[in-house]
């Protein structure tokens, strides 16, 4: 754990008979941007749950900073943003920020840090219903930011925003791991692959690619990052097909030194993990 903010194995998670996470492993290095991509549905959200520990599991082990996921002396070091903006609309930006403070046991004065950092001071006095969606976003970002967190686990932080603020808030993101801060980012807008240190990509509750921008496209031979991926899809789906018994546990390698050519090649344990010349 000394090298990874997280660390999961085996995680199996079912909703009623259905199994929508099976026994995926995963590691979270410290200080890095790790962008959790995939089409929606793939369990980016339930995954995400479960590293904060909000999320009923069936299987496994999830260790956040050293501790079991959801442990009470983890409230202080990880910070969560949600898919919907989780700010009370009665209360101004400030006021929200102030509770959710006192709420977290932060000091006073973050309050103007994070309205500072997310460009909200001059929303500060508004009322939180009064707010453009971007704007609530950035209050729900500044909320999870309080007290600097350890580890910010953000459930697709840039949603619905233009270029300029989806800029803004990467330039961000950057600066917190320059601090030391792990970000685990989800998104499902491929674009936004090559401003994180290290990628994830699930489909249908597996994690099936794990690399790096510059491996993705070198180990694909693909010139964007949405046509990598897609690629990895669709030999993901492929492999499957061929199986003939659905969906199987595992990892899959896809590197330039597998077989030459860039392309998936299954390992010994079958489906799973894609690594693209990881090193």
């Amino acid at each position: 754990m000394k090298n990874n903010s997280v660390e999961v194995r085996g995680l199996t998670i079912r909703r009623g008979r259905r199994t929508v996470i099976d026994s995926l492993d995963l590691d979270v290095p410290r200080g890095a941007i790790v962008g959790l991509l995939g089409p929606s549905g793939s369990g980016k959200t339930t995954l995400m749950r479960a590293v904060v520990g909000v999320q009923i599991v069936a299987g496994g082990r999830v260790q956040v900073l050293g501790r079991p996921a959801g442990s009470a002396d983890l409230r202080h070091r990880v910070g969560y943003m949600t898919q919907s903006a989780s700010i009370y609309d009665d209360l101004s930006v400030r006021a929200n920020l102030a509770y959710f403070a006192r709420v977290q046991g932060a000091p006073k004065a973050d309050v103007d840090r994070v309205l500072e950092r997310t460009d909200l001071i001059d929303q500060a006095d508004q009322l939180a219903r009064t707010l453009s969606g971007g704007q609530a976003s950035r209050v729900s970002l500044a909320a999870a930011m309080l007290g600097s967190p350890d580890l910010l686990v953000l459930d697709e932080p840039t949603v619905g925003l233009d270029p300029v603020l989806r800029n803004d808030l990467w330039d961000l993101f950057r600066g917190l791991a320059e601090e030391g801060t792990t970000l685990l980012v989800s998104s499902h807008v491929m674009d936004e692959a090559t401003r994180c240190d290290r990628l994830l990509l699930m489909r249908e509750g597996a994690i099936i690619a794990d690399t790096t921008p510059h491996d993705l496209l070198a180990g694909t031979g693909s010139a964007s990052a949405e046509e990598a991926f897609l690629d990895i899809i669709e030999a993901d789906a492929a492999g499957e097909g061929s199986a003939g018994h659905g969906r199987r546990s595992g990892t899959r390698l896809l590197s330039q030194d597998v077989n030459g050519a860039g392309r998936p090649s299954h390992d010994r344990r079958g489906r799973g993990t894609t690594k693209c010349g990881r090193r």
